[in-house]
């Protein structure tokens, strides 16, 4: 099972966890990135994330990069694009996988690579009323 999604709506870690286990796995693994109330010792009021039109596809090719190690059985990942609350989760991912260590190493590896790589920006609003454009590949 691969499954990789920008999308404008809430996620679902438990959604994420259900979609990529499999029969053949022994341990499956997620991540949920959520928005935080501060950066950098300022008050964050909300965020927004704007994404290039070629995320979809690159976030599949990362998501089949994953997919293709030994042992992993499934990935599901998805980030969420539009205006995001504190606490909203911006990038959920699962990583189903024959042995605990295969699918810690390749969950967290696909979150790094997502984050390194994906081109969504992130506009960050904080509670001074200033605002700023951050983590853009």
């Amino acid at each position: 099972m691969i499954r990789a999604r920008v999308l404008d709506a809430p996620l679902d870690v438990a959604e994420h966890e259900a979609a990529v286990s499999a029969a053949e796995a022994g341990a499956v693994v997620s991540f949920s990135g959520v928005v935080r109330n501060h950066d950098h010792g300022r008050g964050v009021l909300r965020l927004s994330y704007e994404g290039h039109p070629s995320s979809d596809e690159l976030l599949r090719t990362i998501a089949e990069e994953i997919a293709a190690r030994p042992g992993v059985r499934g990935v599901v990942v998805s980030h969420r694009v539009g205006d995001l609350a504190i606490g909203d989760p911006a990038l959920v991912a699962a990583v189903a996988a024959e042995h605990r260590k295969e699918a810690f190493d390749a969950c967290a590896d696909l979150v790094d690579e997502v984050k390194a790589r994906l081109p969504i920006w992130k506009h960050q609003f904080f509670d001074d009323g200033t605002d700023e454009w951050v983590n853009c590949p």
